[in-house]
């Protein structure tokens, strides 16, 4: 007769190798995709196929462009706020069980803080002043 532990990590360890196997299987699909794709596709290179494609206007000038910062930093902290939205809703239904608002309410309003905190940092910063 087996041990019971031995029986629980049997079963631990094989629902881990469904999922181990899904993602074997995975890879191997996008490997032989992008393998046939190589060996399937032409190749007739011309100089104007290597050139860098810019919406159909022959590129001009240098690489490099001047990009702003603050524009990094407002999508980052709609990025923060969008987050913070998708928590809300679990943690509203999980609110609505019995046992556990007021864990919950701690952990939502620990984790508003932090955001809270953030916020006033990108404040303090000047980052939210659009110049």
């Amino acid at each position: 007769m087996r041990e019971p532990t031995v029986e629980v990590a049997a079963d631990y360890f094989q629902s881990y190798s469904v999922v181990g196997l899904l993602a074997v299987v995975g890879v191997l699909f996008v490997a032989v995709a992008f393998g046939a794709g190589r060996l399937l596709r032409p190749v007739v290179p011309t100089p104007e196929k290597l050139l860098t494609y810019e919406c159909g206007v022959d590129p001009v000038g240098e690489g490099w462009a001047h990009t702003q910062v603050r524009y990094y930093v407002y999508a980052f902290l709609y990025v923060i706020f969008a987050v913070d939205s998708i928590f809300l809703f679990p943690w509203a239904t999980v609110f609505a069980a019995d046992g556990y608002g007021a864990t919950t309410l701690v952990e939502m309003f620990i984790f508003l803080g932090f955001l809270a905190v953030g916020l006033l940092y990108a404040y303090k910063k000047g980052v939210l002043t659009w110049t």
